[in-house]
């Protein structure tokens, strides 16, 4: 027998000095009574007392128990100290979506006569926010070519109070230089907010580069699988305690019990499904830019992609995502998306099929025409979400597709 016989603490796993892809396996985990393997779902809106007396000291010492779904869930609970483990961040928030996570991230501490910088290259919802809502409540909103440090160097010349970018961008796959952009914002006294949903947790580390909050569409890779909708809003527990959490708290963009187990259940597998459709992704990249048919063909990891070496510093791999240009004009991006056989006309992406979308008319269809200008989106651009398929057979799809043009 084992000298050691000291029982291990199974119901709560000890993840501290573990390897990243073992904590996506384990981090968070807490198990009932009932010692269950697969994490619990706990499927309620309330809980119990035993007593008037312990229902008030509960909400007297606010968060040492739970009290009501919407604060925060045994389940969803789960999730968020999973992923806060895995990317480096002292607290995270489960939302409905990742659209209230980057509502929340922005809304929660900005005030009317504040400014809020953001490269014009974003996705559309996170444009409207900024360029749309913002305003309504006296937020100034500084538009800029994400890609242009001149740029941010002016708009980042007087005092700040938040950057909001994504990098590589939607749809245009834009990289910004996150340790730049984030010095000059230190200095404007700006929160740095990245939505590093594109690049995922696998290949990306903004706190790294000197972020203060990520955010993330959890509906992507985290969930990877097309089930459900959620988002996540990662910080430093200071700025969640004091402005992050009682706006979230009083609000309630809060995850459904189920959205966050399933969020739970897929990141056991997120690096293992990013790997392979990021190498799919880059082989899918090559073969597209070397065809007669296709006027650019643009992913991070291609020494054609005008911040490659940007990018290469930035991430561990050039992601999942692949955008190109049809030569000619709408109805031949159409024709070539029509005659696929896998890949499949959805505006979603991230998922473990290969999804296509053509931003013009979808995901950015409401934006003016200049502003598409201003974004990178043309009506022979089609966006690509590579999925698991066999990479060959994605190649022969897109070939025969092409062909029809």
């Amino acid at each position: 027998m084992s000298e050691n016989t000291t029982p291990r603490n199974h119901r709560a796993p000890d993840v501290s000095g573990l390897r990243p892809r073992t904590r996506l396996v384990h981090g968070g985990t807490r198990r009932s009574g009932f010692d269950e393997t697969c994490e619990a779902l706990y499927q309620t809106s309330g809980f119990v007392y035993g007593s008037a007396e312990e229902a008030e000291s509960a909400f007297a010492n606010d968060g040492q128990r739970h009290v009501y779904s919407r604060f925060r869930n045994p389940t969803s609970g789960m999730f968020e100290d999973r992923l806060a483990e895995y990317e480096g961040a002292e607290w995270a928030y489960a939302t409905a979506s990742g659209m209230a996570a980057v509502f929340a991230s922005l809304f929660s501490h900005l005030k009317a006569g504040d400014r809020i910088v953001a490269p014009w290259g974003l996705f559309i919802s996170c444009l409207y926010c900024i360029k749309d809502i913002a305003p309504r409540f006296g937020i100034i909103p500084v538009l800029i070519d994400g890609t242009d440090m001149a740029q941010w160097e002016e708009a980042l010349s007087q005092p700040t109070a938040a950057v909001f970018l994504e990098t590589p961008s939607n749809p245009c796959l834009d990289i910004v230089d996150l340790p730049a952009v984030a010095k000059l914002a230190k200095a404007a006294g700006a929160k740095v907010i990245v939505d590093n949903a594109f690049a995922t947790p696998v290949l990306q580390r903004p706190f790294e580069m000197g972020a203060d909050v990520v955010v993330y569409s959890a509906t992507k890779h985290i969930d990877g699988q097309g089930r459900c909708l959620g988002g996540a809003i990662l910080t430093d527990r200071k700025f969640a305690t004091e402005v992050v959490h009682p706006f979230l708290r009083h609000t309630g963009p809060t995850i459904s019990p189920f959205n966050a187990w399933l969020l739970l259940k897929g990141m056991e597998t997120l690096e293992l499904r990013v790997a392979a459709q990021t190498e799919s992704a880059l082989r899918i990249a090559q073969f597209l830019e070397s065809h007669p048919k296709v006027e650019r063909s643009l992913y991070p990891f291609l020494t054609s992609h005008p911040q490659h070496d940007l990018a290469r510093r930035q991430m561990t791999g050039g992601g999942t995502m692949v955008s190109f240009w049809v030569k000619g004009g709408k109805a031949e991006a159409f024709r070539t998306m029509n005659s696929l056989r896998v890949g499949l006309i959805s505006n979603n992406l991230g998922d473990s099929k290969t999804l296509v979308t053509h931003p013009a008319t979808s995901t950015h269809s409401k934006l003016s025409d200049e502003d598409k200008r201003k974004a990178g989106i043309t009506p022979n651009m089609i966006r690509l979400s590579v999925g698991l398929e066999d990479s060959q057979d994605l190649i022969d799809d897109l070939e025969q597709a092409l062909a029809t043009v």
